[in-house]
């Protein structure tokens, strides 16, 4: 006969357990669901974000424009102390030939001395030590051999010279592509957390950054403040033709710029040659403290690292080089941290 007993029920320990458990992810589904939303930042906090990264990378520009100045500096100094060596080694070998010649016309008249001899058979500094007892030297024979001996000395110092600046220059290049990569570094991030935003919220950054440029080129009041230098109006006004370029890090002009890049080219154009960096040019003139003695044309520095550089433009103006994906343009000089003036 077929058994007709009734399944085993659950004990209702057991039941219990399972119940606990299936609440349980239910309650940690519902979170999860509840905390997605939240876990995508804002366009607010993406803009701060990327904010902080620009300034992150701005700080690395400066480091990075620094080393590369350094870089095209070592590079004209090696440049001229091989020039050197080279026109140094030709009149070593023109002093060398004089006394070859002088040695040769002995010969041919079979009273080579052997003040000669010595000399073709050792170097000069030996020379000069064995021949000190002699008396067979002339004062033009010692003449030439002591300027013989200077020469080697002075090419010596000029090569080992050229050697060092060459290692450092080796070194400054290693630095130079850390920044660069640290530069990049910085911008691939803030441009991921960009792409991270919707369409919508893209086309309002957009707007805002769109809103900020067309109201400095069109409708910003410098006011009456001092001016400052025929030079540095010269080269605020240079600075002003560029309103609208873009901000690219590393470029000094003249169709795009970095804070500083503007600054050092808008010297340039008035004629005046200042450092390429905003940590050099804040020591390139006199400081003023005080915004209210500030006139247009000096420099202004921002930040405690003093890494952004712009031109006081007058009535709480700067004109500068903000940012990546910004533009040269006026902005309130209480957007950022100033620490001080600079008057060329």
């Amino acid at each position: 006969m077929a058994s007709h007993r009734r399944p085993k029920q659950p004990s209702r320990a057991r039941v219990t357990v399972l119940t606990t458990a299936a609440a349980a992810a239910v309650a940690i589904s519902s979170q999860a669901a509840n905390a997605a939303p939240s876990e995508k930042p804002s366009k607010d906090e993406v803009k701060a974000k990327v904010d902080k990264l620009y300034e992150e990378a701005e700080q690395a520009t400066e480091k990075y424009n620094g080393a590369k100045e350094k870089q095209e500096k070592l590079q004209k100094e090696i440049s001229t102390i091989q020039d050197n060596v080279a026109r140094g080694q030709e009149d070593l070998n023109d002093m060398r030939d004089s006394i070859g010649l002088a040695a040769a016309a002995q010969y041919r008249t079979g009273s080579i001395d052997s003040s000669v001899q010595l000399f073709l058979s050792a170097d000069p500094d030996d020379y000069l030590d064995k021949a000190s007892t002699l008396d067979q030297l002339s004062s033009q024979q010692v003449e030439q051999l002591k300027k013989i001996q200077d020469k080697q000395r002075e090419l010596a110092q000029d090569r080992a010279e050229a050697t060092e600046k060459l290692k450092d220059l080796a070194s400054t290049r290693t630095e130079l592509g850390k920044k660069k990569q640290e530069v990049q570094d910085k911008l691939a991030e803030a441009q991921k957390l960009l792409n991270s935003l919707t369409a919508a919220e893209k086309a309002a950054l957009a707007k805002e950054e769109e809103r900020a440029t067309r109201s400095s080129a069109d409708r910003v009041d410098l006011g009456n403040a001092a001016q400052g230098s025929g030079r540095a109006m010269a080269a605020f006004q240079a600075a002003q033709s560029k309103i609208g370029s873009p901000y690219v890090y590393g470029a000094s002009g003249p169709s795009s710029f970095d804070c500083s890049g503007l600054t050092s080219w808008a010297f340039a154009q008035a004629g005046v040659s200042i450092p390429r960096t905003s940590q050099a040019q804040a020591n390139a003139g006199t400081r003023i403290y005080s915004q209210s003695d500030l006139k247009v044309g000096d420099l202004v520095i921002f930040y405690g690292d003093l890494h952004h550089v712009g031109f006081y433009a007058g009535n709480g103006q700067v004109l500068h080089a903000p940012r990546t994906g910004t533009v040269v343009r006026y902005e309130s000089i209480n957007n950022m941290p100033f620490q001080f003036g600079v008057r060329i």
